[in-house]
């Protein structure tokens, strides 16, 4: 029980990658054609450290699907992901920084890690891409060769990288740079779905 719970817990907080869209086929460009403007984009995002998000997750992968709610606060490396999941009542807190990572809500008490990836793969067993997540939720690429395809705007509508495709709905023109609204992530039987009700860049 203990595993299935964290499992699903985990999915959700994919959606540092996550989303609910459905988007027409794009071409997709390599680092070397992206254009100038998601480039100045990508810098301005990367010099906004602190930021957080409010929003709605639905998930599912080849053994469980669930949804929830989650805050997710982030200031530099310190992450703190709260995921409520209302037919339980549970509350799951995974936070932490450089220097380690905590997650709570367990039923057999707080387990710790030296960082949230090495954390989860002990408790679960799976491999998680979090230095990737603070880039992808904002529709940026992480670090690394990545593809992209772009809406009628110019902003992201699709990102591939590290085996995940990340697709991007309607975006919060009132941010500076726009932020995604909506986001689809999957990566084989994974499904990851976010509606962000609101960013605080």
């Amino acid at each position: 029980m203990r595993r299935a719970s964290v499992r699903l817990l985990l999915a959700l907080l994919l959606a540092g990658l996550a989303g609910c869209v459905a988007q027409p086929s794009r071409r997709l460009i390599d680092a070397s054609q992206v254009p100038p403007a998601q480039l100045a984009r990508e810098r301005a995002l990367a010099a906004h450290t602190q930021w957080s998000l409010q929003g709605r997750l639905g998930v599912a992968d080849a053994h469980d699907s669930g949804s929830g709610s989650l805050q997710w606060s982030q200031q530099g490396d310190a992450f703190r992901f709260t995921v409520h999941a209302p037919v339980t009542g549970k509350t799951w807190v995974l936070a932490g920084d450089a220097h380690g990572a905590r997650l709570d809500g367990l039923r057999d008490g707080p387990v710790h890690g030296s960082d949230a990836a090495s954390l989860l793969r002990r408790e679960v067993g799976w491999q998680v891409p979090f230095a990737q997540l603070v880039a992808w939720v904002r529709a940026a690429r992480a670090p690394g060769p990545a593809r992209m395809s772009f809406d009628a705007q110019g902003l992201p509508a699709q990102i591939e990288q590290d085996g995940w495709t990340i697709r991007y709905g309607d975006y919060d023109l009132t941010c500076s740079p726009p932020l995604p609204r909506r986001v689809f992530a999957s990566r084989g039987d994974e499904r990851v779905r976010l509606a962000i009700r609101a960013w605080q860049p």
